[in-house]
Order: C-alpha cells, then sequence, then structure tokens
C-alpha cells in the first residue's frame, strides 16, 4: 500500500527517498539513506532491516545492483517484500517479490528507481520515474515532490494515502532533510509545503553543526531566527530570570 522513489542528484551526488502510503507513518519504517552509500526504500509487508543491509553494503563500495541481488539471495521471506535502491553513483536497482502485496510495479533508470505496490494503476512508478526525469536541473528536493505528486496523479495506490515522507543526505554525515506527515487527509501536498518552508532554511542548519562561529549572533535578542516560521511568537521568559532545562547553563543529571 505504497508508492515511492529514490534518487540522485547529477550535480551535486546528492542521494534521497520519497514516499506515500495509506499506513501512518510510512517514512518512519519505509526510507533509510546515507551519505556516500545511497538511498533506500523497503515495503510491502515492510521489513525495516533491509534499510541498513543494503546501505552497509553500498557504504563499502558495493553496487546497487549486487547489494539488492545479495540481499535477496540470502533474507528469508523476501518473496513479501518490495525494494528500490539507488547507490552513490547513481547504480540503481528494484526488485517486486512473488507475494508483494496487490498490484505491484517498479522500474528503474540511471539515477531513480520507482516502485509500488497496492496500486490503483501499474503506471504509477513510471510515472513517477518520468516526473523525476523531467527536472534535472531541479534541487532534488523538488525533484522528489514532484515525482510523488506524479504519482499519485497517476492513479496511487487503491485506498486513500494518509501518510508521506521526504529523507535526502548530501556530503554531510546525518539527513540535510527529513521531512515527515505522518497522518493527514492530503499528506503529499502537506509534505510539499514543508519543503517549501524547509528549502531556504536547510543550509543555515549545516551551518550551525559545521561553522556555528558564523552564527554567533543566531537567536540573540532583536535578532531573526531562520528556524522559527512567520508568526510564531517568541518564547516567554522564565519567571525569576532562571533558564528553561537545556538552556547554555552546566548540565545537570537528576538525582
Amino acid at each position: 500500500m505504497t508508492f515511492s522513489l529514490v534518487g540522485r542528484c547529477e550535480r551535486t551526488g546528492a542521494v534521497g527517498a520519497v514516499i506515500a502510503s495509506a499506513s501512518m507513518a510510512v517514512a518512519a519504517r519505509c526510507v533509510a539513506v546515507r551519505a556516500g552509500a545511497g538511498a533506500v526504500c523497503s515495503q510491502s509487508t515492510t521489513d525495516p532491516r533491509l534499510r541498513g543491509e543494503l546501505l552497509d553494503a553500498m557504504s563499502g563500495g558495493v553496487a546497487a545492483g549486487d547489494a539488492l541481488a545479495a540481499l535477496v539471495d540470502r533474507t528469508a521471506d523476501v518473496a513479501y517484500r518490495q525494494l528500490a535502491v539507488v547507490d552513490a553513483a547513481g547504480g540503481t536497482a528494484s526488485y517486486s517479490g512473488e507475494l508483494a502485496l496487490g498490484v505491484v510495479a517498479d522500474t528503474r533508470a540511471p539515477g531513480a528507481a520507482a516502485a509500488g505496490n497496492l496500486l490503483a494503476d501499474r503506471a504509477v512508478p513510471a510515472a513517477m520515474l518520468a516526473a523525476f526525469g523531467d527536472r534535472a536541473g531541479d534541487d532534488l528536493g523538488a525533484r522528489l515532490i514532484a515525482a510523488l505528486r506524479a504519482g499519485l496523479a497517476a492513479g496511487g495506490e487503491v485506498s486513500p494515502v494518509r501518510s508521506a515522507g521526504m529523507v535526502i543526505a548530501d556530503s554531510e554525515p546525518w539527513p540535510v532533510t527529513d521531512l515527515r506527515v505522518d497522518w493527514h487527509d492530503d499528506p503529499v501536498e502537506q509534505l510539499a509545503g514543508l519543503w517549501q518552508i524547509w528549502q531556504p532554511q536547510a543550509a543555515s542548519y549545516i551551518s550551525r553543526a559545521l561553522r556555528p562561529s558564523e552564527l554567533a549572533g543566531l537567536g540573540a535578542a532583536g535578532l531573526s531566527r531562520p528556524d522559527v516560521p512567520p508568526g510564531v511568537p517568541p518564547r516567554p521568559p522564565v519567571p525569576g530570570g532562571r533558564s528553561q532545562p537545556g538552556g547554555r547553563h552546566s548540565p545537570r543529571a537528576s538525582r
């Protein structure tokens, strides 16, 4: 009950995954990315462990196709699973087991792979792949959102979609984008809206981690906070001037 795509940006080398489902919180258990390795979607009677196994293999230099073939050969109950994989070089692979749920389809091209199960139309993954490829000059996040919208427009799955998510890894050793809509009547458009808010801020969070001295005034009184959307009121002061837990004071532990 899921449709998804994994892809790599040819310009930057970033990798990402996007997914939607009738199930709650699909991105929490079905997608994973790792800088220098690739991106994976593990779905259809999902086994979340398969994501890590594939990323570990690709981190060791194994190409997406070889990593997936080896996993299929050694994994019990793999016939129930569906997988889409892209490696750090843009190699791709996909798999739909003979016991995967409902109407299934998967497709791939250099730089991206798409898959779906319990589909309303077998053309859904192909529509996603085409939309991703048609926007090669855009940011990876925008391409992933376009692919998800295209999959929904092509029919999506047989049940109403309720959750969606997108994860992106670049050169940093953590996902630079990790957005989720865990339950909503229109999760794809909610996710697209989150991306529009997040995209202008994303680079600032990398700077906070790697170059904090460049943002020395961030959060000081009277300065703007790029992580706070317009219209959100400031945090109220603490009575007596004491800092709230988690403030800039020595760590404390309860006894």
